[in-house]
């Protein structure tokens, strides 16, 4: 699938007070709490149900939902995924932002085909929960790589 021919959706981003390696550990991390267990991926039809691969993450590493496709340490994860109602890439990017501070973004793209796809759109994207969930995630890997940062 390629990533830069799906839609846009959206972007978000969060100031980390930790270095590019000490996110990139975290944002794997994350992801495998986040979307542990695949409930939420066998009940949509998700390609991908199950985590596997090499931790951290590595092109050809799975969690439920989610096929990693690029994975640059402490600079780039690239995650496909397909269900019934969607075709769907996010790419997480870290910038460096100062001496030991990461800029971390996280950018969806994704296409919503049929009368399936576009209310599944309208449940996820214009409810506010995909935001919601985005923003959780990034608040999480921040605090996980600023408690790894200071030893905890």
């Amino acid at each position: 699938m390629n990533v830069e021919a799906l839609p846009y959706v959206d972007e978000h981003t969060t100031l980390v007070a930790a270095d590019a390696d000490t996110v990139w550990r975290a944002l794997s991390e994350a992801l495998d709490a986040s979307f542990a267990g695949g409930r939420y991926a066998r009940l949509v039809g998700c390609a991908d149900r199950t985590a596997s691969g090499p931790r951290p993450l590595a092109e050809g590493s799975t969690i439920p939902g989610f096929r990693v496709v690029t994975a640059e340490r402490g600079r780039e994860l690239a995650l496909v995924g397909r269900h019934r109602f969607s075709l769907y890439a996010l790419v997480l990017r870290l910038d460096g932002a100062g001496p030991a501070h990461t800029l971390l973004r996280a950018e969806t793209r994704a296409a919503f085909p049929g009368t399936g796809g576009r209310l599944y759109r309208r449940l996820v994207i214009g409810t506010g929960g995909h935001a919601f969930g985005m923003r959780r995630l990034l608040a999480g890997v921040r605090e996980r790589a600023q408690r790894h940062r200071s030893g905890g």
